[in-house]
């Protein structure tokens, strides 16, 4: 893994409801070319802080925040075009169908269209290229926003539960995926599901009550671990 720091976030805290923080005293450093599981209990604020880092929520203080070593906001669009988020659940551009959303996006990215037929192979999604967004199944649907965030290829891709609604050969090919994106930049990733985080992972956070209370590397990473981690939360 590069030292280099990519992203850092000081003290970010965010609320829908102003006494009732959901983050808090969020702090978070990403490096070059890594993977990081981000964990945590149902309600623990993943999918908040990812529409936090997409610029979707306006209730939310933060001391600092840096894209390689600069300064920067959510709605930068210099960031925007630095980062893509994958969310849990998402049914935005129902009227295009994949290759017109691809389009789209690439653009908006200031980006040639990639080549994207070995993601799509990969995913066994042939046969829903030209099919509207609002039409696909859930797993389809989420196969369209994961091959754009492969094919894009930002320096920081961002991703909210994206195993959920895959079938089993296309979460093997995910996690491939993964393993292999440190050639073109970082992946902060959010999962209730051990195997994903163990088998793709170079760091754990764990996030408890709105903030990040354990990190594992290494040999550290293993289900046990993580999984006794979360019951002491769950019971306290």
């Amino acid at each position: 893994m590069d030292s280099v720091e990519l992203f850092s976030l000081n003290n970010l805290s965010v609320w829908y409801a102003a006494d009732h923080p959901v983050l808090s005293d969020f702090s978070l450093d990403l490096g070059t070319n890594e993977v990081v599981g981000l964990i945590g209990l149902n309600g623990a604020g993943k999918t908040t802080f990812m529409k936090t880092v997409a610029g979707l929520l306006s209730g939310y203080h933060l001391d600092s925040a840096a894209w390689a070593g600069h300064s920067f906001s959510f709605r930068d669009k210099a960031f925007k075009r630095k980062r893509y988020i994958v969310f849990a659940e998402d049914r935005s551009f129902q009227y295009f169908t994949f290759r017109e959303y691809l389009a789209y996006t690439a653009s908006s990215y200031g980006v040639p269209l990639p080549e994207v037929s070995s993601l799509v192979t990969g995913f066994h999604f042939e046969d829903y290229t030209d099919v509207l967004l609002k039409e696909l199944s859930t797993g389809n649907l989420k196969k369209a926003y994961l091959i754009t965030a492969f094919a894009l290829r930002p320096p920081l891709l961002l991703l909210d539960e994206p195993v959920n609604g895959l079938d089993f050969q296309s979460t093997e090919f995910l996690y491939r995926l993964m393993s292999d994106y440190k050639e073109y930049g970082t992946i902060l990733f959010s999962s209730h599901i051990l195997e994903s985080i163990c088998l793709t992972s170079d760091r754990v956070l764990v996030l408890e009550h709105g903030r990040i209370g354990r990190s594992f590397t290494g040999k550290e990473i293993a289900a046990g671990n993580i999984r006794e981690v979360l019951a002491d939360y769950e019971n306290r």
